[in-house]
């Protein structure tokens, strides 16, 4: 991990081969090599070096800071247990260390520790304790950048993976409080108490706060021995609102990597999130204005990029080209930013995706342009709102489907497909039988709702009728799918399957039925589906098989009809 700049370069890393020696340095320099203090676990313990950064801190270039982003893997108060917290440690890049003490080491390294938690109802903490990734969304204000970080859990009970946002004031107002420090037999951490000397201690020299002090070898005695013994401050940073921005547990993955987008709307502007995960997909997530407590997040696609399902390495954006670059073990892919056509053909489907990057033009759903016309554009991130958003575009009709005919063999296992355009919709099931009212198909151990259908097992008859598939979103109810589900018997379609059998019944002569006793037991489609069959077998010029070889099927055939005529008769009304 590290960052450049003006021909120097700052790194944390281990550099020695049995892992022991940690260091934040600063090489390729025309100054003096600069490191961290060797073998202090008050500087870092056992780190894991994550990110690191250049930040102005203020209007003068000599308040500029380095931030590095790790975490650390420290021993509670008895000292048998370690725990794994994440940090935020700084650095001057004017540093040249000290005159006496700290020679070639830093006398500005400071730290804070970085809380992304959630906060039960009985007043326990949950953290999300190990830092993955950062990315900072800069401004024109430094103080207003924000850092967007990825965590996850380091328990064996509770996975999971959390999004945190903090603001860079909250981040400066912690390096300007209290300084940690250890106190009485349990070396408990309290605010230190005594006199913090002048300058104070982690000011860079030569900036705003101490114009006089030309270089870090100026610093008096007292100020680089307070550096030594105090590098931890007493107030860890806390995310925006005082919790994640989104959660996620339960889940098979965990995020890796983060970027994050800025995006102009028509009402307003947006930050997407693309997340990657460690199963080789990347999340597309929009950040939702709330209230001021809280905002939330809307999923908008998440997108399965390579075939081997690699952890996601990097992520980049081009705002230029308006192109999301990913790279894992399998390779490097790009992904353009704004995907419209995914979201279909139809107003109502644009407004429901509430993806910044689209709106409906009028006749598809198309980059958006802040910069367009906004009299046929229709855009609505915050509600997403059809009903308002798309009068004149023909909802009535959007809100059919066609119908299609599914058949289900008796006993045994049906699938009806339907899957909602979008994650955020709540799908039901409606059942019509004889043109009777629908009604709400009801879920046990037999039906079962899935996120891609209904699954019956062991279809029975009470099952057939007119499946009608409604997604509600934002009150918003579309009909996604219309299954008309058949029920056959399991005889006729082991029958019809039956290749030599079907060919030889053809064949057969003094049938004490009629060709329409069997014709009349199918409806118009099925026996469409019987007389494609029968047209594709004899093209094939099979052999006719001798009849003398098939008594049993013969049989088997003549109690098969007698079967299905008596219940075509038990299931007329008197009288017709």
């Amino acid at each position: 991990m590290y960052c450049s700049t003006d021909e120097e370069l700052f790194s944390g890393m281990y550099i020695d081969f049995m892992g022991t020696d940690s260091a934040i340095f600063r090489s390729l320099t025309k100054r003096n090599p600069v490191r961290t203090d060797q073998h202090n676990s008050k500087w870092l313990s056992e780190p894991i070096f994550v990110d690191a950064q250049l930040l102005p801190d203020g209007t003068d270039p000599n308040d500029a800071k380095v931030y590095f982003f790790l975490k650390e893997r420290l021993t509670d108060n008895s000292g048998s247990t370690k725990q794994i917290h994440s940090m935020i440690a700084r650095v001057c890049p004017n540093d040249i260390g000290g005159q006496r003490s700290l020679v070639n080491k830093w006398t500005t390294f400071l730290k804070a520790r970085l809380v992304c938690s959630v906060m039960d109802d009985d007043g326990t903490e949950t953290h999300f304790d190990e830092l993955e990734d950062v990315f900072l969304m800069e401004a024109d204000n430094p103080r207003s950048t924000l850092v967007y970080g990825i965590f996850t859990t380091s328990s064996s009970v509770f996975k999971g993976s959390a999004v945190c946002v903090y603001h860079m004031s909250d981040i400066q107002t912690v390096f300007n409080g209290p300084f940690a420090h250890r106190e009485g037999p349990n070396h408990q951490l309290i605010p230190y108490q005594g006199r913090i000397p002048y300058p104070r201690p982690g000011t860079c020299p030569g900036g705003a706060f101490t114009p006089n002090v030309h270089t870090t070898k100026e610093f008096p005695d007292d100020v680089v021995t307070f550096i030594r013994n105090h590098p931890l401050m007493f107030n860890s940073i806390y995310p925006v609102h005082k919790r994640p921005l989104l959660i996620r547990t339960g889940t098979d993955y965990k995020y890796t990597k983060i970027v994050v987008d800025r995006v102009n709307a028509a009402d307003g502007k947006y930050h997407v999130l693309f997340l990657g995960t460690d199963k080789g997909t990347v999340q597309k997530v929009v950040v939702l204005p709330g209230n001021s407590s809280a905002s939330g997040e809307l999923i908008l696609e998440e997108l399965e990029l390579f075939k081997s399902h690699a952890p996601i390495k990097s992520m980049k954006i081009s705002s230029k080209k308006q192109q999301l670059y990913v790279s894992s073990e399998e390779g490097v892919t790009q992904l353009s930013l704004h995907r419209c056509h995914i979201y279909g053909p139809a107003c109502a489907d644009c407004c429901l995706a509430r993806d910044p990057y689209c709106a409906w033009d009028g006749n598809f759903c198309s980059k958006f342009y802040p910069s367009g016309k906004r009299r046929s554009r229709r855009q609505d991130i915050k509600h997403g709102n059809p009903v308002t958003q798309c009068r004149g575009f023909n909802l009535k009709e959007y809100r059919n489907t066609e119908e299609i005919i599914q058949y289900g063999v008796r006993n045994n296992t049906t699938f009806l497909e339907c899957i909602a355009k979008s994650p955020q919709a709540s799908v039901k099931w409606l059942l019509q039988k004889d043109n009777d009212r629908r009604k709400e198909v009801k879920l046990n151990e037999r039906i079962i709702s899935t996120g891609q259908g209904l699954l019956i097992r062991s279809v029975q008859d009470v099952d057939q009728g007119l499946y009608h598939c409604i997604a509600t979103e934002n009150a918003f109810k579309q009909t996604v799918a219309k299954i008309n589900l058949k029920i056959l018997d399991p005889e006729l379609v082991n029958f019809m399957t039956d290749k030599s059998q079907w060919i030889w019944a053809s064949t057969l002569s003094g049938l004490q039925f009629h060709p329409k006793d069997l014709t009349g037991s199918f409806s118009h489609s099925e026996m469409q589906i019987i007389n494609k069959y029968c047209k594709e077998s004899r093209q094939k010029k099979t052999p006719v098989p001798e009849i003398s070889k098939h008594k049993g099927e013969y049989s088997k055939l003549k109690l098969l009809m007698n079967t299905r005529k008596s219940r075509n008769r038990r299931n007329q009304l008197p009288g017709s």
